[in-house]
């Protein structure tokens, strides 16, 4: 499979040095080998960048799974027996060492891989706009009402572009695509 060049507004140290420093614990796990997943890295700075400025240290789960484990919690969770991109689950409180648990997000990387080719878009992008919206989640927000929805993709695509990606969802013509899966 041919890789595309993510579709970048400007270039990534430039907008690595416009990000805030902050303090965020990561624990990844990959328990797919078939498709390219983003390092700990590029996670780490994507998640950073979903922060709001006033959050203290914090803690988050990434873990990568196939479809057979996204079919599984999708289907115990949502109810729903099919893989997804992306799954959160809220976390609660205040860990040990004093970090805010945010969470965890659950990434299916075969979905992601063929959304990405579905919509045309370049993989790396597609990675950091699931993992922008899973952190969303984890964050309070959501894509129920439309008005939510809205609020949401706005605040995506605002992160996406401090991070140097374009717009996923005018790049692909989904806008408002929250808003009309939603209803």
């Amino acid at each position: 499979m041919k890789r595309r060049r993510p579709t970048k507004t400007r270039s990534a140290a430039a907008a690595l040095r416009t990000l805030p420093n902050r303090r965020l614990e990561l624990l990844l796990g990959v328990a797919t080998r078939a498709h390219w997943t983003p390092s700990r890295r590029q996670f780490l700075t994507w998640s950073r960048a979903a922060l709001p400025k006033h959050l203290g240290p914090a803690a988050l789960s990434i873990r990568v799974v196939g479809n057979a484990g996204s079919r599984r919690l999708n289907a115990r969770y949502r109810g729903r027996p099919k893989p997804t991109n992306v799954l959160s689950f809220a976390g609660s409180g205040l860990l040990p060492n004093g970090h805010r648990l945010l969470g965890d997000l659950v990434i299916c990387a075969p979905v992601v891989a063929r959304e990405a080719r579905v919509q045309r878009k370049a993989l790396e992008a597609h990675w950091a706009h699931m993992t922008v919206h899973g952190l969303l989640h984890l964050l309070g927000m959501d894509h129920v009402r439309p008005r939510e929805a809205l609020k949401m993709e706005s605040e995506e695509v605002q992160i996406l572009d401090r991070l140097g990606f374009s717009n996923p969802y005018t790049q692909s013509g989904m806008l408002g695509a929250h808003v009309r899966t939603a209803q």
